[in-house]
């Protein structure tokens, strides 16, 4: 039996999740002109718990849960990201190397869970790879060996939580991403005051004008609260088979909006990079949607 068809409204909402979530790294670069990045990612996560905390339920699970996911994607996905945009890595190719978490989370859970490798999934991780590789030798002024670094140690944390998530069971992403901020804050701050120091952090607070707080804003309302909300909205209503692979779409704003906002250039090499990765993300998320409808 076919799937009915995804409604047009429906079809854009999750266009305007993932274009949300891929232009975000535009609004990062904007919101570092001005904030030092782990006070930027402090701020992002208070404002993403407070004031939804008061009105959106804490999911049923446990509180060591929500502090292992709050502290992997607070402090090291987004701690580490916000540090490489800084001075080591462009916006476009940020979206693009974090995407390998997709590759660190299958690793995770062969390791932790015993899974095994699928033969499309060394074929994907392999054109992945290779569109790394080939992305390291040609960044040049766009991306330091250091850049490259922090964000796949923040790729490499995005996978852990996405490993915590899934122990955590069926959940309300929208208020397990709100009550696991609690987690995400706190040594976001600690962290700012030992590594940025207090006169910086209130340097960058004074210096702060409309837009970067707007910024602010987007990051903990439109990227958190609608984004993870929405997605989830949708997920509720549709397989995840006709939503998930739209996901592919946040590199692809994310290089495009750096490109048209920031003058970031799209040289050759970077469009192959970008090829090799999106088509090894392509094959490991489509691949067994197929053996899904084969076998269905």
């Amino acid at each position: 039996m076919s799937r009915p068809a995804l409604p047009w409204t429906h079809l854009l909402l999750a266009i305007a999740v993932v274009a949300v979530w891929g232009t975000n790294f535009v609004v990062i670069r904007i919101g570092l002109d001005h904030l030092p990045p782990l006070t930027f990612a402090a701020l992002r996560f208070t404002f993403a718990l407070l004031p939804a905390a008061l009105f959106v339920k804490r999911p049923d699970v446990p509180w060591r849960n929500l502090a292992a996911y709050g502290v992997l994607i607070g402090v090291g996905q987004f701690g580490l990201l916000f540090i490489a945009m800084r001075n080591d890595i462009s916006p476009g190719l940020a979206s693009l190397v974090i995407q390998m978490q997709v590759f660190f989370t299958v690793g995770l859970a062969m390791r932790l869970r015993g899974e095994a490798v699928r033969g499309y999934q060394i074929v994907a991780l392999v054109l992945a790879g290779a569109g790394l590789a080939w992305l390291m030798l040609h960044a040049g002024s766009e991306s330091t060996p250091l850049g490259l670094g922090l964000v796949l140690l923040a790729a490499l944390s995005w996978a852990g939580g996405n490993t915590v998530t899934r122990a955590a069971g069926p959940v309300n992403m929208l208020g397990y991403v709100v009550w696991a901020s609690l987690f995400s804050a706190p040594p976001l701050f600690a962290l700012a005051f030992m590594m940025e120091s207090w006169p910086a952090i209130r340097e960058g607070v004074v210096r702060a004008d409309a837009v970067t707080w707007i910024v602010v804003a987007w990051q903990s309302v439109g990227n958190t609260l609608f984004g993870y909300g929405a997605w989830a909205w949708l997920l509720a209503r549709h397989p995840a088979a006709t939503i998930s692979p739209l996901a592919l779409l946040v590199p692809v704003f994310g290089m495009g909006a750096s490109a048209w906002w920031l003058g970031e250039s799209l040289a050759g090499w970077k469009l192959a990079a970008a090829a090799l990765v999106l088509s090894g993300l392509a094959l490991n998320l489509l691949w067994p949607l197929r053996e899904a409808r084969e076998t269905g």
